[in-house]
């Protein structure tokens, strides 16, 4: 355990002193941080937005934007934690803004909805629904299901290993608030995948 508390230690210190010569001036050292959190910022992005286009424009955009507030960031230590509340920070925006778009476009006509077929779930037993299909995959697609603050809170504590208070502050609820939504999400999940576990 020690182990792993000198590497983070490690990794802390490594990028203030990559934070202190992007400030100095030496954009080589900003470069650096996009190729240690460009993995990470990338993958928390899809996770919140589950669209490829959308994740890499978020990521571009929140380094972007710690790039314009580096002067802001009072320990460089922290750069990776800051960063990636960046990323979630705009994901969260970017999710907010396709809802409020996708309602608008739902009020403006139902005449689409008439081509709009969708599979009977039933009509498949969960043994042929998983066959051929990665594991892995089945259960995304039942986050996805989940209600929003749910699947958000549930994969930012437990996939992304967030912490609550942090969590609490991003989806603008209560660190009890969270705990029940991330208890609820693994609920749901494991009744709905009981028959493939």
């Amino acid at each position: 355990m020690s182990g792993r508390k000198e590497a983070d230690s490690s990794e802390a210190a490594r990028d203030a002193e990559l934070v202190r010569a992007t400030l100095d001036g030496r954009l080589p050292a900003f470069e650096q941080l996009l190729d240690r959190y460009q993995r990470a910022a990338t993958a928390r992005a899809w996770r919140l937005l589950n669209n490829r286009e959308d994740a890499m424009e978020v990521t571009q955009d929140a380094f972007l934007k710690a790039y314009d507030n580096l002067r802001s960031l009072s320990r460089p230590e922290r750069f990776g934690p800051w960063l990636m509340r960046i990323v979630t920070n705009l994901a969260l925006n970017r999710r907010r803004y396709r809802a409020l778009r996708k309602g608008a476009s739902l009020d403006a006509t139902d005449a689409d909805d008439e081509h709009l077929e969708l599979p009977d779930e039933r009509s498949v037993t969960p043994e042929e629904n998983i066959a051929g299909e990665d594991l892995a995959d089945v259960i995304w697609r039942r986050i996805e299901r989940l209600p929003e603050t749910q699947r958000l809170a549930l994969v930012m504590f437990s996939i992304d290993h967030m912490p609550q208070k942090d969590i609490a502050e991003m989806l603008q609820i209560s660190v009890e608030a969270v705990k029940w939504h991330v208890f609820t999400a693994r609920k749901k999940l494991r009744e709905q995948l009981k028959d493939y576990l």
